[in-house]
């Protein structure tokens, strides 16, 4: 009989699965040292159990293990109604080893982003001038009041700038030649994103000539010697090439002042970003720029081959897709050198990423076009990333400015609901739209920076409660598919995800 109670602990045990850490493993453990107690006092008495009460104390143990599993792995469902982020910020990441396990680094597996192998579908924003900021003491500040406003709205990606080339406050003030006092600021808006749960995509380059960028790389070049007539000499010419080589090396080997850890290990980083808005007018078949990504990539995961990589591109379609020329916002669009399907086929590139301004590319004047443009642009950057691609897809800068014809708040909330609603809709059938990035993110105090598109969430009730409550939703299918799918669930199914629109919109 004592077999039999082992041969049904034996199939508890493998129906629960195995390897569980902490409270699982202790109830299993304890589970077994109760009945091996049992029958010890059973032989030594010559009790007799009767195989009824074998059966029945099996199946009891077999529900409070069951309990106690479900428990366990609903908490992060059962925290993001019984806590706020604020709170769960005070109990954060400590920089000594002891931290919350799920702090790993986040991954791709298929066409969705995974952490330790459970989604990760986020919410998240710009705010590119958080290194200048932390430069100097009077202003750091607000580097962690960004981190705050984003954490009081949930928060959970932030994009900004890895780079400011020349010129003032310069990171790299001439070609491998680093300020250090810049580079301790960048340190410290990694500690802080790391303070604060939020996780970094970091930009190397621009392609504008704001911070240096291309231009910037270009007038050393000229400085050095060499014959540079173009700024997209940047993409072709051998030596700066190698200068911006040598700056993603120094990044991504650069161990953080603040937090002793390397930047290449630091899972604080989602991803690199080899350029922002990458553009090669001088060459509309888009070889050159191609040729560019594909060498880049190579060198940045030669050194870093853990981290995600992706480009920075607007999305628009290119030559190697004619048929896919037509959904670009414009005809300009398709001669920039840019190419959405063949440069994310870039070998080392693990997801895509489009940017999304209808006020610069349809029209300056508000109107419902800009819905409808949404919608398409979206729709169609998800469907070729989920069937072409195979691969996530974020969109890395949408917004509005105040400086548009006919703007207002009511407005730019719709324009903002319609960008979060798209992306639910491919949540729903587990597809590539893995997140969004509103440009962006200010705190109080900070408006002199602002180009017109900055959302202070303190001071804009109506848009803090649909950030907010996006944000609640992702965390929801996140934590609720974490424990689901030890038990089967399928994210192709949709009835398994609809609870996402459970939450009232004043839920918040």
């Amino acid at each position: 009989m004592e077999g039999v109670a082992g041969l049904v602990m034996v199939a508890i045990v493998v129906v629960l699965g195995g390897g569980e850490k902490g409270t699982l493993a202790e109830v299993r453990i304890f589970g077994n040292f109760l009945w091996r107690e049992a029958f010890d006092e059973a032989a030594e008495f010559d009790i007799q159990i009767p195989s009824f009460f074998l059966f029945a104390e099996s199946f009891r143990f077999f529900l409070s293990v069951w309990f106690c599993k479900v428990w366990v792995e609903t908490k992060p469902l059962r925290k993001s109604f019984n806590s706020s982020p604020a709170k769960e910020a005070e109990t954060t990441h400590s920089f000594d080893g002891m931290e919350d396990e799920r702090w790993g680094m986040v991954e791709k597996k298929g066409n969705q982003f995974v952490v330790g192998g459970q989604p990760f579908y986020f919410n998240g924003f710009n705010t590119y001038w958080l290194m200048i900021f932390a430069v100097d003491e009077s202003t750091r500040r607000k580097v962690t009041e960004v981190f705050q406003e984003a954490l009081s709205v949930g928060y959970t990606v932030c994009r900004t700038w890895a780079f400011n080339d020349g010129g003032w406050r310069a990171l790299q003030k001439s070609p491998s030649v680093y300020d250090e006092e810049v580079f301790k600021a960048l340190d410290f808006v990694v500690s802080e994103a790391r303070k604060y749960k939020i996780r970094l995509i970091l930009s190397l380059v621009n392609n504008w000539e704001g911070y240096g960028g291309k231009a910037q790389y270009v007038k050393w070049g000229n400085a050095a010697g060499l014959n540079l007539t173009s700024d997209d000499d940047f993409f072709s010419d051998a030596t700066v090439k190698g200068y911006y080589k040598a700056h993603v090396k120094a990044i991504l080997t650069r161990v953080n002042t603040y937090t002793n850890i390397t930047y290449k290990d630091d899972p604080t980083i989602f991803a690199w970003e080899l350029m922002n808005e990458p553009r090669c007018l001088s060459d509309s078949s888009g070889d050159k720029l191609q040729a560019w990504i594909q060498e880049m990539a190579f060198h940045l995961k030669s050194i870093d081959p853990v981290h995600l990589l992706e480009i920075g591109t607007e999305g628009f379609y290119g030559p190697s897709t004619p048929e896919r020329l037509q959904l670009n916002p414009n005809s300009f669009a398709g001669q920039v050198g840019a190419d959405f399907i063949r440069n994310h086929r870039a070998l080392g590139i693990d997801f895509a990423s489009a940017h999304m301004y209808p006020d610069s590319w349809v029209s300056n004047s508000i109107s419902d076009a800009y819905i409808q443009f949404v919608k398409s642009w979206m729709q169609n950057h998800i469907d070729d990333a989920e069937n072409v691609l195979g691969m996530p897809v974020i969109f890395g800068e949408f917004g509005l400015s105040s400086k548009d014809d006919k703007f207002n708040l009511t407005f730019r909330d719709k324009f903002i609901n319609t960008v979060f609603d798209t992306q639910l809709n491919s949540l729903r059938s587990g597809g590539s739209g893995g997140g969004c990035l509103l440009w962006q993110l200010f705190p109080e105090g900070a408006e002199y920076m602002d180009d017109g598109y900055a959302v202070v969430p303190s001071k804009s009730p109506s848009t803090s409660r649909i950030l907010s409550l996006h944000s609640r939703r992702l965390q929801l299918f996140n934590s609720r598919c974490s424990w689901k799918c030890h038990w089967g669930c399928k994210k192709k199914r949709s009835e398994d995800v609809n609870f996402v629109d459970d939450l009232p919109h004043d839920e918040l």
